[in-house]
């Protein structure tokens, strides 16, 4: 918690920007001088790719239960095509120092840990359990950003964080049980999320100020390193060798699977981690609770989920949440000068 923290605290803030009402934005995440087109832009792209893969990984781990080695795959896949597209000249590396590296360094433990923390709370809490306390992800950006970074949000915003919330705890709604231990790992959890996603955009909007494909080009080795050393540790390098060598269940048709699986896993990085940039880390949590409930829409639409009034009330609790919390975004942080060049080509490179 302590290195998360002081990372945090090396990425330096930049002033404050100004809004179209003349006041400070209230927080320097890069996003208040982004056009609302833009970051809706950003924010669709983000979805449809986070969507997709969620679906996928859910198909793909009903064959392949190893989530360690998913995510060696995804780290693979991101160091791949980041090397692809370096070659290619797509991108360009920056000059980087010592205490710079480290910082990556450790950005990319938050990654790998977060995800080892996300499957060891799971063997301690119920699901329904787990998705609530994810929900309160919000809750810790904002904390951390009016602590480290001394930001300040109005009112408004904390309200419309609220429906967000409480309507995916509502829509998730089940049976709620948990070890005091796996509460604690599962709050830990919720924690290292909003510290990975600020860190995202403070690696971006700070004083290093990389690009998302960057950023993932230097991140994406250290994270399938770390998570090979976790599929070890965990026991799932011995079960799948058990599951290649000795079942022999390893066929062409699920190595396609997984291929395309790593396309959609660096597709969704780059745009997640250039959407971070542009709408900011708050935005991002709170894209991640509609995101969860656009999963259970989905999951009715295509696999005959059933959901009770409860869950109905949630879903919708949380999209009119998302959509005053837009609204909120776009009237007090709407931009008082015009996006600059580099802003306008990104925004519609995005859409190509």
């Amino acid at each position: 918690m302590e290195t998360a923290s002081a990372t945090l605290l090396m990425l330096k803030p930049q002033p404050f920007p100004r809004t179209a009402q003349g006041h400070d934005a209230g927080i320097a995440d890069g996003s208040a001088s982004v056009p609302a087109w833009i970051k809706s832009k950003y924010l669709a792209i983000y979805f449809i790719f986070n969507l997709g893969l969620t679906l996928y990984n859910k198909a793909v781990m009903v064959q392949l239960p190893f989530p360690f080695l998913l995510t060696a795959l995804h780290a693979a896949a991101g160091a791949l095509g980041c090397q692809y597209l370096l070659a290619r000249g797509h991108f360009t590396l920056s000059q980087v120092t010592t205490k710079e590296i480290r910082v990556l360094c450790i950005f990319s433990l938050l990654y790998t840990g977060n995800i080892a923390i996300s499957n060891v709370s799971l063997n301690m809490v119920t699901i329904p359990f787990h998705q609530v306390v994810r929900a309160t992800t919000p809750v810790f950006t904002v904390m951390i950003y009016r602590v480290l970074f001394h930001a300040s949000y109005s009112n408004a915003t904390y309200s419309s964080l609220v429906p967000v919330i409480v309507g995916v705890g509502l829509a998730t709604y089940g049976d709620y049980a948990a070890t005091i231990l796996g509460f604690i790992m599962t709050l830990c959890g919720a924690f290292l999320a909003a510290v990975k996603t600020v860190t995202t955009n403070r690696i971006q909007t700070g004083s290093l100020r990389l690009s998302a494909m960057e950023v993932l080009y230097r991140m994406s080795p250290l994270a399938l390193v770390q998570s090979l050393v976790l599929a070890y540790l965990s026991g799932e390098m011995a079960a799948f060798q058990t599951y290649m060598l000795v079942e022999h269940r390893l066929s062409i048709k699920i190595i396609v699977v997984l291929v395309v699986n790593g396309v959609i896993a660096f597709g969704l990085n780059v745009i997640s981690f250039a959407a971070n940039k542009k709408v900011g880390a708050l935005t991002m949590t709170v894209a991640a609770n509609v995101k969860q409930i656009l999963t259970i829409v989905l999951s009715v639409a295509f696999f005959k989920l059933v959901v009770g009034k409860m869950h109905a009330l949630g879903i919708l609790l949380t999209l009119l949440g998302a959509a005053w919390y837009a609204k909120v975004e776009m009237t007090e942080r709407q931009p008082a000068i015009k996006p600059t060049a580099e802003e306008l080509e990104e925004g519609l490179g995005a859409g190509k």
